[in-house]
């Protein structure tokens, strides 16, 4: 796993959409696997404009009970923040549907359109102060696959905005740690304070599923890509920090 420190989070959307865009250029047909919540409004921000007609992407998540056309739906906030403002097919547009009637089936139907897209190459992950990845709450099996999962009381507490005076939705679909695991790139975006300590077990510490994002210490290809907060409790920061000064010019991540 490489961890790269930036000043701020503006620093950090702005490397995270410039690995994207440059991932584009060399392969326009990627195959996104795409994450939500505030961490990427930043990131999505900077890709607006871009030419995504050849892209195909897949959501990690969605709320079980809640429509597309619900303002707190990821679907929603996937069109508000992206899919409205770059060039892309709403047939190469893949969201979980939190309103199907037979939810195993919604998750085997997702699972195989990532099989028949080829696989997801850069999947992008934020990283929930418990340690959580896409809906993936501690003590998720390490094996796990798309699935129908109950939402940790965490969870709920950071999305609640989502859902004013209204009962928070307690059950979602994701992806799984599996499906994680199998994307050939994670790009992985915490900053903030508030994610310093689940950094530090996701990067440092054993892996375990009572962290799930532990679990990325196994994957081949992962890049953390971090602000100075989220990095207080690092205990190799100082390592972290060389190791990038000491790459190449045309291998670090301008925006």
């Amino acid at each position: 796993m490489e961890i790269v420190i930036f000043e701020s989070p503006e620093e950090v959307c702005s490397a995270a959409a410039g690995i994207i865009r440059r991932a584009l250029q060399k392969k326009p047909d990627q195959v996104l696997g795409l994450a939500t919540g505030r961490t990427m409004e930043g990131v999505y921000k900077n890709l607006r404009g871009a030419d995504f007609s050849q892209v195909k992407t897949f959501n990690l998540d969605e709320y079980v009970g809640v429509g597309a056309d619900h303002p707190g739906s990821y679907a929603y906030y996937m069109h508000e923040h992206l899919f409205n403002h770059v060039q892309i097919s709403p047939s190469n547009i893949h969201l979980l549907d939190g309103l199907a009637p037979d939810p195993e089936a919604e998750c085997e139907a997702f699972e195989q359109a990532i099989q028949r897209a080829g696989g997801i190459d850069i999947q992008l992950l934020g990283l929930g102060e418990n340690g959580h990845i896409a809906f993936n709450e501690p003590g998720s099996s390490l094996a796990s696959r798309t699935r129908f999962k109950t939402l940790a009381s965490a969870t709920l507490a950071s999305n609640k905005e989502l859902f004013p005076g209204e009962e928070l939705p307690r059950h979602g679909l994701t992806m799984g740690v599996s499906n994680i695991l199998e994307s050939r790139l994670c790009l992985l975006l915490a900053y903030g304070r508030r994610k310093a300590q689940a950094l530090a077990y996701m990067a440092e510490g054993p892996v375990t599923a009572m962290c799930p994002a532990s679990v990325l210490q196994f994957h081949p290809h992962t890049i953390a890509l971090v602000d100075e907060e989220a990095a207080l409790q690092l205990s190799m920061v100082d390592y972290y920090r060389l190791s990038y000064e000491e790459k190449p010019e045309r291998l670090k991540y301008p925006p």
